[in-house]
């Protein structure tokens, strides 16, 4: 089995429609149509009623039940914040999870908005991200859960394990691979247990973000916790801005979500220094590990390759750049 963990490693679970539609009456009273939603892990389903629209989620069968209860209650933490993220409906016997044969059932709403990989780039838009990235963990900076520390392959802080995977990055690709993960060992993984740590949102990647259609730039909502962890925290900022690299103009994408961020949540000059590293070190993240999934789920390779496109054009272009401090003034 290739060492990507059992989360990254295990198919979601299998359901049909009206198996789920069964379950969602029977735990929340709540009926419609059900349409399935593509996911890494979980299994999903937009469900549409007469009263709203919902997301009914199975978590994967090989996520602790500790994960899944730290991120329904990163949500409910985040229930008062003025933040545009899903709400937990909870159950017909007050529960905010339901236990099943299946596995553990969540309810939650269904935001509405034009994913950001569907909405034209511009810099408006990457500022706009970078200040609801930030204003995100503000928000959860006083949330803390026993789980928040488990191990996730996507976590930035762990990317020493990733080089087993270098053989399943595409040979025209592995050398600068390689020498990305190189550099995190030697310039940044010293640094770690010094940088300041919490609870992120970890995988603000264009799918998992909303924009109002009408207005692209500004945005309409954040999907998507299953990859909460907590790790240092400028390697949410890092997440946020390695989705929004524009090859063409890398140092310019790259300041317009950093000094948006910084402007909100200010960063140490550690962090600042440590930010374009851990961007990169983002971008090999999702070539490895899609390189590595691909081989396993091939039917899924469409999904699972979504982000690897753009993680491999901003490789190479922040690789370009003359390595100098960023200014985020």
């Amino acid at each position: 089995m290739i060492a990507l963990g059992a989360s990254l490693s295990t198919a979601p679970p299998t359901l049909s429609p009206e198996q789920a539609a069964d379950l969602a009456q029977v735990h929340f009273g709540v009926a419609g149509t059900l349409t399935r939603l593509v996911s890494e892990r979980d299994l999903n389903f937009r469900l549409t009623t007469p009263v709203g629209t919902y997301v009914l989620k199975l978590a994967n069968p090989a996520e602790p039940a500790q994960v899944t209860h730290f991120q329904t209650t990163a949500l409910l933490h985040l229930e008062d914040a003025d933040l545009p993220v899903p709400r937990v409906i909870r159950t017909r016997s007050g529960q905010t999870e339901a236990q099943t044969p299946h596995g553990i059932l969540r309810l939650l709403t269904y935001l509405e908005g034009l994913p950001q990989y569907l909405a034209p780039r511009t810099p408006a838009q990457r500022k706009n991200l970078g200040t609801i990235a930030a204003r995100l963990s503000l928000g959860l900076q006083r949330f803390d859960h026993p789980a928040g520390s488990h191990v996730l392959q996507w976590d930035i802080k762990h990317a020493s394990a990733l080089r087993p995977l270098l053989s399943h990055v595409p040979d025209a690709v592995r050398p600068l691979a390689t020498e990305t993960l190189d550099r995190f060992d030697r310039e940044i993984l010293p640094h770690i247990p010094s940088l300041r740590t919490q609870v992120v949102h970890n995988d603000l990647n264009p799918h998992n973000v909303l924009v109002n259609p009408a207005k692209p730039d500004e945005i309409a909502g954040i999907l998507d916790f299953g990859d909460m962890v907590k790790t240092p925290l400028i390697c949410d900022a890092a997440v946020t801005a390695c989705y929004q690299i524009d090859p063409t103009q890398p140092l310019q994408s790259l300041l317009d979500v950093a000094r948006a961020y910084h402007a909100q949540l200010p960063l140490t000059q550690l962090e600042i220094r440590l930010l374009p590293d851990l961007v990169a070190t983002r971008m090999l993240t999702s070539l490895t590990i899609a390189s590595a999934r691909v081989a396993i789920y091939p039917d899924n390779a469409p999904y699972i390759l979504r982000n690897y496109q753009g993680a491999q054009d901003g490789l190479f272009a922040l690789a370009a750049l003359p390595r100098t401090p960023l200014d985020l003034s």
